[in-house]
């Protein structure tokens, strides 16, 4: 790992110091900060789980302990579902990113439509800010109307297209129901698309053929920021310097050896948000080198989750989000979200259990409404399930075949 040792004893140092959570962190595992000498020496130190992470900001809110720097200090609060408030300090949010986009040859000849959203989350501004600073010209497009991106694509000449999968090829059959055939007249030549479930590479390179261009990506997540880019050899992701990242058991939180799969662990090196040991609830193995010559560690494509959260369409839904859902909408006395895979894009089915008292259409208009603001994820159908149902079943399924 390349982190600065020096760097790494001075963050953990002012973390300890700044940040209440991190204290009780170190208090309660009988560690001083002046032990971590090292990255390897983080394995004294319990993982946090972004369930507890919400947990413990309900409890101690905003941060749960985890802010580094008085909130006046703050540059951006980001709202994660939950919700979870990630906090962003000086720190250069599109730092990883410009490494991402540069390694793809993203620069200032390029007209880049970002269609990821600069509302609440990170992404949006996080893509703007290092895609502006290479000198592209940046169509800040964020989610939604299809119909006016697919227009802008061509009108505007885009030759980068940084979206969703799903959203990308939702783009793509937009311009073929106006009559425009692909890829003779676009220009993008690049798209930095988000991952999914399943052979996502196998996706990426049906996508590439077809409309003759080439895609690439990152790793990372709103509370962490970047973790990882892609260096354009063999699948996987490059771990930023700015990044411990270890592969641990996912029961005890041990590292396990180079090449062995686990659970990615991750510490923050950030003073407004050190995150340390944070799990992602991602699977994957690590490697210490790449053929690309590149000496940063490298993860492997993500081949797993662990824990109870799913993600669906890039956001992550957890059990809390179904209690929460029960709890604020009258007359719902169960739910269940079922997500499932129709082509490229990810299915929600809202599976609800009035009150017997209760309407149940009139639950089911409700239900639908309280899910997407709590999740930020509209359910495609709502299903009523009576007679107790729902009893005893999970909050979430997740019925894609991985």
């Amino acid at each position: 790992m390349r982190t600065n040792v020096v760097e790494l004893g001075r963050l953990i140092l002012g973390a300890y110091n700044n940040a209440p959570a991190v204290k009780r962190l170190f208090d309660e595992a009988g560690v001083t900060p002046e032990e971590i000498k090292e990255p390897k020496d983080l394995a004294s130190l319990p993982v946090t789980k972004k369930e507890r992470l919400l947990e413990m900001q309900r409890s101690s809110p905003p941060f749960g302990g985890f802010c580094g720097v008085p909130i006046e200090k703050l540059r951006h609060i980001f709202v994660s579902p939950g919700p979870i408030y990630d906090p962003q300090g000086d720190d250069d949010l599109g730092l990883g990113f410009k490494q991402a986009f540069r390694a793809a040859g993203v620069g200032p000849k390029d007209v880049v439509l970002n269609t990821w959203s600069y509302h609440l989350v990170p992404a949006g501004i996080a893509f703007d800010e290092a895609l502006t600073e290479l000198g592209a010209t940046v169509i800040p497009a964020g989610v939604g109307n299809t119909d006016l991106q697919a227009q802008v694509i061509i009108e505007l000449g885009v030759t980068v297209v940084v979206a969703s999968t799903a959203f990308f090829v939702t783009l793509t059959e937009k311009l073929a129901e106006m009559g425009y055939k692909l890829p003779t007249d676009w220009k993008v030549r690049a798209a930095f698309l988000g991952g999914e479930p399943g052979d996502w590479y196998s996706r990426r390179r049906q996508l590439e053929e077809r409309f003759s261009f080439r895609s690439f990506s990152a790793y990372g997540s709103a509370d962490l920021g970047m973790i990882g880019w892609e260096c354009g050899h063999e699948p996987g992701y490059h771990v930023l310097p700015t990044k411990i990242v270890q592969i641990c058991d996912p029961y005890s939180g041990q590292p396990l050896p180079d090449g062995e799969p686990g659970e990615i662990v991750v510490t923050a090196l950030s003073e407004a948000y050190p995150l340390i040991r944070f799990g992602t609830g991602d699977v994957a193995t690590l490697r210490p080198s790449c053929p690309c010559g590149e000496t940063a560690p490298k993860l492997s494509p993500l081949v797993a989750r662990v824990g109870d959260a799913v993600k669906a369409r890039e956001i992550f839904l957890y059990p809390r989000n179904i209690e929460e859902l029960v709890r604020s909408v009258p007359g719902l006395a169960r739910a269940q979200a079922v997500v499932t895979r129709a082509g490229h894009r990810d299915e929600i089915r809202l599976r609800i259990s009035p009150q017997s008292e209760a309407n149940p259409e009139s639950v089911a208009s409700d239900a639908s409404k309280a899910f997407a603001a709590l999740c930020r994820l509209r359910p495609d159908t709502v299903e009523i399930v009576r007679d107790d149902g729902l009893e005893n079943q999970p909050t979430i399924i997740d019925q894609r075949r991985l």
